[in-house]
């Protein structure tokens, strides 16, 4: 009664409601810069069992914005660091870590065994995962994602609302996916969207207010600006993942998700022995003037295709990452199958030759 008391005294939560929280079940997918705000407000608002499935290891730039670790956090599981931090929060409820990939073979089960599934995810092929699986299991999904910083929320699946794939039915070219490590996020933004994935996920379950269902919330932190985007139900996609239910768990990748991975880190390429630099920004004043470099700007790329070495494997580099993975798909497209795009860009190519 007392730890509970600020909700127990609201009139439209009561006692009767702070007993739905607890008897609650809720699986995080990820520990990450969302699930971490996710998992603290759930974990102090009572909610009687958490799941956290995350196979990742706590690194020193997670410490930004993934507020449940520390110091001491480094180099250990996710889940694992997560759930210790939350039994120190809340020794009343129930928390379950899996320090594991989530995969097609386990998350049909697992999520069978939670009332709700919320997406803390950073990756398009675990999204569509996530999406699918809750679609075969009849499970509510509160998504949520972050884009330097802007960020969007919705709940899918909820009482025959639209899914994840009604928005998006198929994923985007990994050429044109950019993720936190390569353009940065503000540290705050997954705090703020992760506390309104936290609000809804106990909206749904009190039966309370408005719930983001065939709605999509975008927020701009930059100047505080919000809309919300209609999101109709597409029988047609989800009926091609139920369609497949029988087979899910059998699948080694996500539903019309494959892509090819053409990224490496400056320390595989080189690995490479035969390499030709290219450099692809369009910024002409900042020329990285070794033998080793050639400079074709992203917009004259197919003008100059001559300038390739064949014979040779290409990383080819940009600021951060993104216009180096439209270079790749674009050599590709000519039959230049040895290239690659480097991950953290032009920064560690300078570090190298300086000091090679």
């Amino acid at each position: 009664m007392n730890r509970y008391n600020r909700h127990i005294i609201l009139s439209e939560i009561g006692l009767e409601g702070q007993y739905k929280l607890n008897n609650a079940k809720v699986l995080v997918i990820g520990a990450g810069g969302l699930g971490c705000p996710v998992l603290q407000y759930l974990a102090a608002a009572g909610i009687g069992t958490l799941g956290i499935i995350d196979f990742d290891i706590v690194s020193e730039s997670n410490l930004q914005r993934q507020i449940l670790f520390g110091f001491s956090s480094l180099g250990i599981n996710k889940a694992i660091a997560a759930k210790k931090r939350l039994e120190d929060l809340n020794t009343s409820i129930s928390i379950h870590a899996y320090p594991e990939k989530l995969n097609h073979k386990n998350s049909v089960s697992l999520f069978k065994e939670y009332d709700i599934i919320v997406d803390g995810t950073d990756n398009f092929k675990t999204r569509y995962l996530v999406s699918d699986a809750c679609i075969i299991t009849k499970k509510p999904l509160v998504y949520a994602g972050i884009y330097k910083f802007e960020g969007q929320v919705s709940v899918f699946n909820y009482k025959n609302g639209p899914s994840y794939r009604c928005l998006f039915p198929n994923p985007p070219k990994e050429e044109e996916i950019p993720n936190c490590s390569e353009i940065g996020v503000l540290g705050v933004l997954p705090g703020i969207i992760g506390s309104l994935q936290a609000n809804e996920v106990i909206k749904i379950i009190l039966n309370l207010g408005k719930i983001l269902s065939g709605k999509v919330l975008y927020y701009n932190s930059l100047n505080h600006q919000s809309n919300l985007i209609k999101v109709s139900r597409s029988e047609k996609e989800i009926q091609k993942v139920i369609d497949l239910a029988g087979i899910f768990e059998n699948l080694d990748e996500g539903i019309r998700c494959k892509v090819k991975n053409n990224n490496i880190t400056l320390k595989e390429a080189l690995t490479k022995k035969n390499i030709q630099w290219i450099d692809v920004r369009n910024d002409t004043d900042q020329i990285i003037n070794y033998p080793e470099i050639i400079q074709i700007p992203f917009e004259y790329l197919e003008q100059n295709l001559h300038k390739i070495d064949k014979n040779k494997e290409q990383v080819v580099f940009c600021h951060a990452g993104i216009m180096s993975k439209k270079a790749v798909s674009i050599l590709q497209k000519h039959q230049i199958e040895d290239s690659f795009s480097l991950k953290n860009g032009a920064f560690e190519v300078m570090d190298y030759f300086k000091n090679k």
